[in-house]
């Protein structure tokens, strides 16, 4: 822990942090148990990258219904991060592809440095993303550029990937993970009912047809003013206690 803010890292360096089952399992547990004084959490890469995608070195040969079955299991860990309590940024660095660009975009704030590179080699490799980046990824960058990314082998450069959405963040080599643990301190002080507004409401209400998504966001509004930090702090901003929005 960082004050409020939960550090998660990636520690196969070795490996290029590569995704093994244990890897997924442990990030599983990890983010259905995170402590209760968290209020963010920011996941990182150890050595020099972030991750290399999955390790093929330990890819099993399996039929079509283990090959689901080990799939939605990798789902089950990504919806972790995705869904979970609190909202999680990323620090990206180096390599973010394969299933670690999967593992990204599982992430609601993403925080590239210079040195970091982008890519999707799986149609190169004979396979198909598994860990829910045929449904995460287009929601970043659209499914052409996907498609163009699985089909040519492009690589995103960090300053190609921030232009097109795969971070909202670019930032000097090095200094990916002190800015993401700063905007992850920054979202801690917010109200937890509006962060968790904001990462399951949100992005059903994108999917929802209009009247439905207007209806949704009618209710939610509702729970999250009606919360009584919520009326604490518009009484503070009221009376003068809170500070304005000023030109960044």
């Amino acid at each position: 822990m960082r004050g409020a803010v939960a550090l998660v890292r990636l520690c196969r360096p070795g490996k290029r942090n590569a995704l093994n089952d244990g890897l997924i399992e442990a990030l599983r547990d990890v983010f259905q148990n995170l402590p209760p004084e968290a209020g963010a959490a920011v996941i990182h890469g150890e050595g020099d990258h972030f991750c290399a995608g999955l390790d093929l070195s330990e890819l099993k040969e399996r039929d079509a219904g283990e090959g689901i079955h080990h799939s939605r299991s990798w789902h089950v860990a990504l919806n972790a991060v995705e869904q979970g309590r609190v909202p999680v940024v990323a620090a990206l660095h180096g390599a973010v592809v394969g299933g670690g660009l999967e593992l990204a975009s599982a992430s609601h704030i993403r925080v590239a440095d210079d040195s970091t590179f982008f890519a999707l080699p799986e149609g190169t490799r004979g396979i198909f993303v598994g860990g829910g980046g045929s449904v995460r990824i287009p929601k970043l960058i659209g499914a052409a550029r996907m498609t163009d990314m699985m089909l040519t082998g492009r690589v995103y450069d960090a300053k190609e990937g921030e232009r097109v959405g795969l971070a909202q963040y670019l930032v000097a080599k090095g200094d990916a993970l002190d800015k993401a643990i700063e905007l992850a301190n920054r979202i801690a002080t917010n109200a937890p009912l509006t962060n968790f507004a904001l990462m399951h409401a949100l992005p059903r209400i994108a999917e929802q047809p209009a009247d439905h998504g207007l209806f949704t966001e009618a209710l939610i509004s509702s729970i999250a003013q009606a919360a009584p930090e919520a009326k604490a702090r518009v009484r503070a901003f009221l009376e003068g206690k809170a500070p304005k929005v000023q030109k960044g």
